[in-house]
């Protein structure tokens, strides 16, 4: 049930409290004590807040100085000078070879009968490779000359010629084997 808090407080007297004589000066000591206690301090952060913010400027000073070295455009500055790097028609002459020797390289047919003609010939050509990777770097200490050019050109061309008679042995050995079963 609600009641009316009016119906409640109809009947209230207020009692008459009267104040100790002393009371307001024991007050006010209390008070004093109170004000004259130690409270802890507060911890005063504002040097760390210093600190960090010369931490902040420090750092960002760093990163954005200029320093002395130069960052290069790798798209105008060729790591290395190669036959292609030199002119357009070795460009031409270069990927033409290797695209020829690519091409017989994946269309030979690896089985048991020819495999040590074939890992023979390729053990020579990983040789020629590695010449033509040493006369390509001779080509970027010495510069650009008559007689590595002709070094490099040749080299694609004994590598292309090696993989044409290796395929033209590859085809006698095929020819040999079907006539030894016929005869057979």
């Amino acid at each position: 049930m609600q009641k009316d808090i009016r119906d409640l407080l109809k009947g209230y007297k207020e009692d008459n409290v009267e104040l100790s004589v002393n009371h307001s000066s024991k007050f006010k000591d209390l008070l004093q004590q109170e004000i004259q206690q130690q409270h802890p301090k507060k911890t005063n952060f504002k040097w760390l807040s210093i600190a960090a913010s010369i931490v902040l400027l420090v750092s960002l000073a760093i990163n954005y100085y200029p320093t002395n070295t130069i960052e290069e455009d790798p798209k105008t500055t060729p790591k290395e000078i190669t036959l292609g790097n030199i002119s357009p028609e070795f460009q031409t002459i270069e990927s033409y070879y290797t695209n020829s020797i690519n091409l017989e390289i994946s269309e030979l047919e690896l089985t048991e009968e020819n495999k040590e003609i074939i890992d023979g010939y390729l053990l020579k050509i990983a040789e020629l490779t590695k010449e033509y990777k040493s006369l390509t770097k001779e080509l970027n200490t010495k510069g650009v000359n008559d007689a590595t050019i002709d070094a490099l050109i040749r080299n694609l061309q004994l590598r292309l010629q090696l993989l044409k008679r290796l395929k033209k042995q590859l085809k006698q050995l095929k020819n040999l084997n079907k006539n030894e079963t016929q005869i057979i």
